[in-house]
């Protein structure tokens, strides 16, 4: 289910564009959280999927991983009833169902107020949406719908695996350097 591209530059994750946050202090970029696996869950607080099964998940993962290894963001993602979906009434939802990660409020732009800029810069189809960065910012997995536990734990433990290869800037040359793992040591 995982996208094994490998390519350094191909699949980077596009930058959240949100327009507020709540339960964070500061505003959270993808960048900043280079290093870690981030699980990116997009809902709306009046979709069933999204209530019954995607945040219960979100939060679920939020509490069984590291934190300084894997990221949970929700991102407040609403393409319909807009009127009722605002940021005091997210702050409440919050509250009532004690979500603890961070939430993004997606973003809109001047002349479109109806499809929100980061639910357009991931081709989003709607909402529950699962989406996996892995610790090098590319994007490995996303989901419309549901998927199981299981198959999330796994994903997030393979990304969790993954070693990261450091890559000389272009034109650096570093002698008697290699890269070892369990397998041998390469120059």
């Amino acid at each position: 289910m995982l996208n094994t591209n490998t390519d350094a530059r191909e699949g980077l994750a596009p930058e959240l564009q949100t327009s507020s946050w709540i339960n964070t202090l500061e505003p959270i970029t993808l960048s900043s959280l280079l290093g870690k696996v981030v699980v990116l869950h997009s809902f709306q607080m009046l979709c069933p999927g999204c209530v019954q099964v995607g945040i219960p998940q979100a939060q679920k993962v939020y509490e069984e991983f590291d934190p300084e290894k894997v990221a949970v963001i929700g991102l407040h993602t609403v393409f319909e009833h807009h009127s009722v979906m605002g940021k005091e009434a997210l702050k409440v939802f919050a509250n009532e169902y004690r979500l603890r990660f961070p939430i993004g409020i997606d973003g809109y732009s001047d002349h479109n107020k109806d499809l929100p800029l980061t639910m357009s810069a991931y081709q989003m189809q709607g909402t529950p949406t699962l989406i996996l960065i892995d610790k090098t910012g590319k994007l490995r997995l996303h989901k419309f719908g549901h998927i199981s536990d299981l198959t999330l734990g796994y994903s997030i433990g393979a990304l969790l695996s993954e070693k990261i290869i450091p890559t000389e800037p272009t034109g650096v040359s570093q002698k008697n350097t290699g890269i070892c793992d369990e397998n041998g040591c390469e120059v």
